[in-house]
């Protein structure tokens, strides 16, 4: 028979296994979850080089870039009232969603009747996996949004990024080099971001007048907070992403970059402008 001092030792042995295991746990759950962000950003990647790549076809097509959005009078307000077809409906032929494309009635405004259905289509390429609000929306919504200016200031005609009001911006008109412009840019999408990838609204533009990741919700899950009242409907906001650090842009020859969110606000406003003839430091980013 077994003495109880023998078993006690056993029961001493189990818990010492039981220990050595649940401190191997902690330590490779850091670099599980580390690994399946990395597999996340580079999808996210993946969605911004076909978005990008898209805008590049539709230019080739149309000789120009594609509007950021479409409305007769400015400037935009952030509100299911208007035409505001924009920059994403017409790339979709060019992402291989030519079928999407198809029903969307583009002699009607976007928030019409005939246009309920196919706002509802939630397309893969449009959004970061790391986002956690993807398919908790009735309407199809999207974590990028194309950049129409650098500064905070409503979606006009008037603006210096690539996509804005009525844009119709060529290849000539990005003096600054394709390459050292952002085109498009990730976004935290908002608990409100009812007006879905369709809305030529800030649903699918921002601008960097605030530091990437400002608005970045404090717990993972949670939503951006409203902008302040006063600045009302017309306030754009800028770019954030879910990723740790910064977010992804995708520029206009084609790359995409991760942009860390303490990079100096001056340089991010003239990646963001298309034409400010500023000499940029490659090292600045």
């Amino acid at each position: 028979m077994r003495r109880k001092s023998d078993k006690a030792f056993t029961l001493v042995e189990l818990l010492v296994v039981i220990a050595i295991i649940g401190i191997l746990i902690a330590l490779l759950l850091p670099a599980v979850q580390a690994a399946r962000e990395a597999a996340r950003r580079i999808s996210c990647t993946n969605n911004l080089s076909q978005v990008v790549l898209a805008v590049q076809n539709y230019s080739m097509a149309n000789f120009v870039y594609p509007p950021g959005t479409i409305n007769d009078e400015g400037p935009i307000v952030n509100l299911p009232a208007g035409y505001h077809h924009n920059w994403i409906s017409q790339i979709l032929p060019y992402m291989e969603e030519t079928n999407t494309y198809n029903h969307v009635n583009f002699a009607a405004g976007v928030y019409d009747e005939s246009n309920a259905q196919v706002r509802q289509v939630r397309i893969g390429a449009l959004m970061c996996p790391s986002s956690p609000w993807g398919g908790r929306s009735e309407i199809g919504v999207t974590s990028y949004a194309g950049c129409h200016d650098p500064l905070e200031t409503p979606i006009d005609e008037d603006n210096q990024g690539v996509f804005f009001r009525n844009s119709a911006v060529h290849y000539e008109d990005v003096t600054d080099g394709s390459a050292h412009t952002i085109f498009v840019g990730e976004k935290f999408v908002e608990e409100n971001d009812a007006l879905g990838w369709m809305s030529g609204t800030k649903a699918t533009l921002r601008n960097t007048g605030a530091v990437i990741n400002v608005e970045r919700p404090q717990r993972r899950g949670a939503m951006p907070e409203s902008p302040p009242p006063d600045k009302g409907n017309l306030f754009v906001g800028g770019f954030g992403s879910y990723h740790p650090a910064g977010a992804q842009f995708a520029f206009g020859d084609g790359h995409v970059s991760f942009l860390r969110e303490n990079i100096e606000p001056e340089v991010l406003q003239q990646l963001a402008h298309r034409a400010d003839g500023k000499l940029l430091m490659r090292d600045d980013f």
